[in-house]
Order: structure tokens, then sequence, then C-alpha cells
């Protein structure tokens, strides 16, 4: 099964869920707000990402967090703690393919790569 996790409203997000369903590609789409995220999600995906590619420290979410807050992403398990509360603080989507993580962002290029093939 396809999943694209992230937040609908995200530009990215639909760049790949258009691109999705151009290509005719049956998918999952799981709304972080809605349906939240858990630490075993993020866990398996850090399986087949770093730490640095899936938390977003480049979004208004993390221009937010006090010094702190930022300082205890700096251990992987302040991390999945601070990714949990606030999902906003995943880079976007996140693509898995049978529950494993196969990319994170969008390009086409990258999709190409990974459906094509």
């Amino acid at each position: 099964m396809i999943t694209l996790h992230g937040i609908p409203n995200c530009d990215t997000v639909k760049k790949a869920r258009k691109w999705l369903e151009t290509e005719q590609i049956d998918y999952v789409f799981w709304d972080f707000k809605k349906q939240g995220v858990t630490a075993e999600m993020i866990t398996g995906w850090l399986e087949s990402v770093s730490l640095d590619t899936l938390l977003n420290k480049r979004g208004t979410t993390w221009r937010k967090l006090d010094q702190e807050q930022q300082a205890a992403a700096a251990t992987q398990e302040g991390a999945i703690r601070l990714m949990t509360e606030q999902p906003s603080l995943i880079k976007r989507p996140v693509l898995t393919i049978e529950n494993q993580c196969r990319h994170v962002g969008f390009t086409e290029a990258a999709y190409t790569e990974i459906f094509k093939a």
C-alpha cells in the first residue's frame, strides 16, 4: 500500500498528490492534522531517512519554538516527541510503501525513479 503523509494545504503535498493522480497511482492520504502521527510511525521512518531529513528546521513552526524546545530536538528521542506533539515539524510529504519510508519531500525526478523503476 502506498501512503502519502502530510498536511492537505501544504504546497509540496499538493504537488505530490497531483503527480500521483496524474500518473494514476493509487494511494492513501494520511492527514497529520486529522489523523495525527505516532512515535512508532516516526521511529519507523527514521530507519530509512535521517533525523535531519525528517525534521523541518526551516519552517515557521520550528522558528516559533523556544531555545529549550529546539535544544531538545538534538536527540532523536526529543525530536520524536516534538514531531508527535507538532506534526508541522515533519518535512512533507512522507511517502511510504508497505509502511516503509521511501522519500521525504517531493520532486518529480525522485517520484519518477521510485515508481518507474
